[in-house]
């Protein structure tokens, strides 16, 4: 065989099998059809696979394709951490963490962690991307993030878990709410009402559990609406939308007129947990998990 695999090869496949269409992938990338065309022949003849089912009016993958794809993505996401991993390095630093987060650990602990972080370690840089459970979980697996601050109890394959925090949940009102502390007797005084909740994409863990609260009350929420964002919760509370539930700390950190009514008396707790990808050899980690544990 007159040629070797190189990189251009597979970010050419990788384009094309993102349009599945040969006019669109050449366009991207800047060459001609025909010239895409052979690139794709000769990685089809260097792994001995065909990747793509060409039709007429179709392109699509094959089972190896779709393989390759998947590989090509980690492949591609690691040569990025590389990039930025060498800028911070070429800059002094220490190491770059990306850190995935959802919305109600920020108004706890990570201000904290992230402040001890930079005062010992000041070497090391931190973006923060807030993301729901399962884009954090996939990210993590992906090489995309180094951390992810998230609302579960099990690690799941493949990455490793620390507990942070545990803590009860609250019933949230609008401010002139009939129910208040001094009458809260019971969940079963709102099973007509509407509710505003975390939806699945917030984490299905977290949905699950949160489900079982009502279960343990014998009756199933009229759930109105769903949303990943808290203050869009609050929100929706403040104008009689509806009632929530949420982890007893969002009352902190948001300036909005509604009532919080903890739920202590139920077995149910809140989980933060921080998971990492033990597999990843970004020398930062350790910094970081020192701090948390």
């Amino acid at each position: 065989m007159s040629y070797q695999i190189e990189l251009r090869h597979l970010t050419y496949f990788n384009v094309l099998a993102e349009e599945l269409h040969f006019r669109k992938a050449a366009e991207r990338l800047f060459i001609s059809q025909p010239g895409l065309t052979r690139q794709i022949r000769q990685l089809e003849t260097l792994f001995g696979a065909s990747l793509f089912e060409r039709g007429k009016r179709f392109v699509k993958l094959t089972d190896a394709g779709r393989f390759l794809k998947t590989e090509t993505d980690i492949l591609f996401s690691q040569l990025d951490y590389i990039r930025v991993q060498l800028k911070k390095i070429g800059e002094g630093k220490r190491a770059a963490l990306r850190v995935g987060f959802i919305g109600s650990a920020a108004q706890t602990v990570i201000p904290d962690i992230l402040y001890r972080l930079n005062r010992k370690h000041p070497d090391i840089d931190v973006s923060l991307n807030e993301l729901p459970n399962d884009a954090q979980v996939t990210a993590l697996l992906e090489n995309k993030l180094d951390f992810g601050f998230v609302r579960q109890q099990q690690a799941p394959a493949g990455l490793s878990l620390q507990k942070i925090s545990e803590e009860p949940f609250a019933l949230v009102v609008p401010d002139k709410h009939p129910v208040h502390t001094k009458n809260f007797r019971s969940l079963r005084q709102f099973e007509k009402e509407n509710f505003v909740l975390f939806g699945r994409d917030y984490s299905n863990d977290y949905y699950q559990l949160v489900m079982s609260i009502f279960s343990d009350c014998n009756f199933i929420p009229r759930v109105h609406y769903q949303t990943v964002n808290a203050l869009t919760i609050f929100k929706l509370v403040e104008k009689g939308m509806g009632v929530a539930i949420v982890p007893a700390s969002l009352k902190k950190g948001y300036d909005i007129p509604v009532r919080f009514i903890e739920l202590n008396r139920i077995p149910q707790r809140s989980q933060l947990s921080l998971l990492w990808n033990p597999a990843s050899r970004n020398p930062g980690i350790g910094a970081l998990l020192e701090l948390v544990r």
